[in-house]
């Protein structure tokens, strides 16, 4: 495809993409937008414009602050919104209106994109579950259950926030090495982890389940995720309910939604599962997605450190399992609910998705480029995480997904 506007060859957000997002631009207006290259398709402008008609209809509909009310008409209607869009910017020349319709994406300002009712985080990556059992458990890392359910925990949606937002370090029990009894007192051990998440976009009622071949009708797209965790509040306190303070402070998301349709060409299969899931988990074709991630590091005042390659690929539970699992009790979900992977890692060290696993808890100290070392986050630290897809000229992916921590 061939577009009107200028595009950077190197852009995550390419007209194959197209992603869904809120922003505003300074005017105190957050409203729905389509991100390409540089700019944002104003999507209140565009239907001003009568691009999808019913102009009426589309402008309040897409003035709202959140997605959730476009997202529950339903893929036909968003994949039609989303292919006029493309139609629109493929046309010969630059249309009427363009510069009416087209904002500055680099001068804007992101908001969490959907209204979040509940949040979910699973377990899914082999390596990480692995890598976290040997430190803790060396004869028996995989704890009986791992291979056959995808392990998750309901998680606190109101401190999801987006990219930008600085995170506060959490206080709260600690037991110190060697001692009995705990103390109160600021994370010593501060870190993130390196997760995708789906944004569901379909609802079901109460005692419905969702088959594992149909998962992927009720997941809208993908975004990025830091789960930050403080993992001596973490380890304390996890038996035996599981984990609660130590994850609960903040969590982080890129701000665009990439669809599922646009990332339809990085499809791959999983890992081998052994042994073979149960019939309910069990899933033909290819449920993964190849997409690439990497996490920097940048000390306050510093270049920053690119610490970690990894790739969603490396998942052992896919999306479309994780969605089975969650409903198979008959839970039921809402549009904009939000469910994460767990940490993605892979099998080298330097694809570990976690400050955990890349300094072997605390034991094996990370160099940074100007000469510091770390094993886990540091007050003034930021990390950033990215996340693409590419084959061939065909560029789909995420932005980025920020966050300064503070003490």
């Amino acid at each position: 495809m061939k577009t009107w506007l200028n595009v950077p060859s190197d852009s995550d957000f390419s007209i194959y993409n197209l992603p869904f997002g809120i922003f505003d631009t300074g005017d105190g207006q957050p409203r729905a937008g389509m991100a390409i290259g540089d700019h944002i398709v104003d999507l209140v402008a565009a239907a001003e414009h009568g691009l999808f008609g019913k102009k009426r209809f589309y402008k309040k509909l897409f003035a709202q602050p959140v997605l959730n009310e476009f997202i529950a008409l339903g893929k036909p209607t968003t994949n039609r919104i989303r292919r006029r869009v493309q139609t629109w910017l493929c046309l010969p020349d630059t249309p009427e209106h363009a510069s009416q319709i087209l904002a500055d994406r680099r001068s804007a300002r992101m908001h969490l994109p959907v209204r979040i009712g509940d949040y979910t985080d699973f377990y899914s990556s082999i390596e990480h579950a692995t890598n976290v059992g040997k430190m803790f458990r060396p004869d028996n890392p995989l704890l009986p259950n791992w291979r056959w359910i995808p392990v998750g925990y309901h998680g606190r949606s109101s401190s999801i926030v987006v990219d930008g937002t600085p995170i506060r370090r959490p206080h709260g029990q600690i037991l110190p090495p060697g001692q009995d009894t705990p103390v109160f007192s600021a994370s010593r051990r501060m870190d993130f982890e390196l997760e995708m998440a789906f944004i569901v976009g379909k609802e079901t009622a109460l005692g419905e389940t969702i088959p594992v071949e149909k998962a992927e009708e009720y997941i809208f797209g993908l975004v990025l995720f830091n789960d930050w965790s403080a993992r001596d509040i973490q380890r304390w306190e996890y038996v035996p309910l599981g984990p609660f303070l130590g994850k609960n402070f903040g969590s982080s998301i890129s701000p665009w939604i990439v669809t599922l349709e646009a990332l339809k060409p990085f499809r791959v299969k999983g890992p081998k599962q052994n042994p073979a899931p149960l019939d309910y988990l069990r899933t033909t074709g290819s449920r993964n997605y190849d997409i690439e991630l990497e996490v920097g590091l940048s000390p306050q005042n510093s270049n920053e450190t690119v610490i970690c390659h990894s790739n969603m690929r490396y998942l052992y539970w896919s999306m479309a399992q994780q969605l089975a699992h969650h409903t198979v009790n008959g839970c039921n979900i809402k549009v904009g609910d939000m469910m994460a992977s767990g940490t993605i890692s892979g099998p080298t060290k330097d694809s570990f998705g976690s400050m955990l696993e890349l300094s072997w808890s605390g034991q094996q100290p990370i160099q940074l480029q100007d000469g510091s070392t770390r094993t886990f986050i540091q007050d003034g630290d930021t990390i950033t995480m990215r996340g693409w897809a590419q084959k061939g000229d065909v560029r789909v992916g995420f932005g980025q997904v920020g966050g300064t921590v503070l003490g």
